[in-house]
């Protein structure tokens, strides 16, 4: 399906214009700068559109999904003009320059801004952020359409169907989430035919010591259970009814303790088991939710994290289903397909997406510590389309009343 060549309201109203105010509070220029330099991305000459422009241009376009390409790089650039004054106006590009800047930045800085920047926030005063001393956060899986091109079909596959073939490629990412704030971190994508288990394996390596992270029952396994606590995080995992860890002690609380080995063999033998507690129970008279739950932990002593409290927090897991919801639905928009055309700007675009997200959530934190809110009690969508409207003028217009230098302004 062809994208309709949406335009943002006519007019020069500056609340219009796509500056970059929130995205450049959470990615300061110094920063993309960095990263530019280090992945030899940055311009080396003169360009109508720079290194650094290109950054926030694609991260303006992950808040303006619904607007084509060249009318999101105008109105960008119309800010900076506005910025700049009368004497300093830039050339606009069209379509093909657009597409070669993009080209020429490809996915790596993107990449390395959203490992190195986004990450949870959440303070000591945050409220629903904590059990107890530890960070709650939680992790898994979801899709993404892509363009229905040769290149991306090659590249990322398309997802199975009952019959003929599906829409669109897609796109399989794995996420961890801060349950309390909605922030999502560590996220890694593939083509859909990837496993889920390995993705996540490599976003484990984003946990940290103080954080509990919870995750359903399709990712246990010795592997990735010990990957998961080399973090120095704990873990709080949904188990499969037949997985088969026999109890070798029972706690006052009603759990119990048990091994899980690396091979059949070292089971067999008992040798380099790994300690683990198991919670049991029943959840009764809830509409279609299932009756049995079988839970591991690696906080072992129930004085600590009584099994009662394990089984009530267990279903937090599911915010990391409205963190996808916020990037996919509200940001995203229902049924809008990322709009590139090639695997590398596919790669780009994703975490341009992930980190536009993460500024509006970063702010989204920052109004709720103000209020003495939860943060989930914050509507999303209207933070998508407060930012959207008023962007500008936060960036245009800041405290000092001084006018802020524009990226790519020398």
């Amino acid at each position: 399906m062809a994208r309709t060549a949406a335009r943002l309201s006519a007019g020069p109203r500056i609340s219009d214009f796509i500056s970059l105010g929130v995205l450049s509070r959470a990615f300061p220029a110094s920063t993309v700068d960095a990263v530019l330099v280090e992945t030899g991305r940055q311009s080396l000459r003169q360009r109508d559109l720079p290194a650094r422009v290109v950054v926030y241009y694609v991260l303006a376009l992950a808040l303006f999904m619904h607007v084509s390409c060249d009318e999101v790089l105008r109105c960008l650039l119309e800010g900076m003009d506005w910025l700049r004054g009368p004497g300093g106006r830039r050339r606009h590009t069209g379509k093909s320059g657009i597409s070669q800047a993009r080209t020429r930045l490809g996915s790596a800085p993107l990449r390395q801004l959203h490992d190195q920047l986004v990450g949870p926030v959440a303070s000591g005063k945050t409220l629903g952020a904590w059990y107890g001393k530890w960070r709650l956060v939680s992790l898994d899986g979801s899709t993404l359409d892509v363009a229905d091109t040769p290149a991306n079909e090659e590249a990322f596959k398309r997802p199975g169907a009952s019959r003929g073939r599906s829409a669109y490629p897609q796109i399989r990412f794995v996420s961890l989430v801060e349950n309390g704030t909605h922030v999502l971190f560590g996220s890694r994508m593939d083509g859909c035919r990837a496993g889920e288990r390995a993705l996540a394996g490599e976003v484990l390596s984003s946990l940290k010591r103080g954080m509990l992270c919870l995750a359903d029952r399709g990712l246990f396994s010795d592997a990735m259970w010990r990957r998961g606590r080399e973090t120095g995080a704990h873990l709080l995992w949904r188990l499969k009814k037949d997985a088969p860890l026999e109890c070798a002690r029972r706690l006052p609380d009603g759990s119990w303790l048990s091994y899980t080995y690396k091979t059949k063999y070292d089971k067999k033998i008992r040798r380099n088991g790994m300690l683990v507690r198991v919670i049991e129970y029943l959840l009764e008279g809830v509409a279609d939710a299932e009756p049995f739950y079988r839970l591991a932990t690696s906080i072992l002593n129930p004085t600590q994290a009584p099994a009662a409290e394990l089984a009530a927090l267990y279903p937090q897991r599911w915010e990391i289903e409205n963190a996808f919801d916020e990037l996919k639905t509200h940001l995203r928009g229902a049924r809008i397909v990322l709009r590139s055309k090639t695997p590398e700007l596919v790669r780009q675009e994703f975490y341009g997406l992930l980190m536009t997200h993460f500024a509006l959530r970063g702010l989204m934190h920052e109004a709720a510590l103000q209020a003495g809110e939860d943060p989930d009690r914050l509507s999303f969508l209207h933070a998508v389309r407060v930012v959207r409207r008023k962007l500008a003028v936060w960036n245009a217009i800041p405290p000092s009343a001084q006018k802020t230098v524009a990226p790519g302004d020398a």
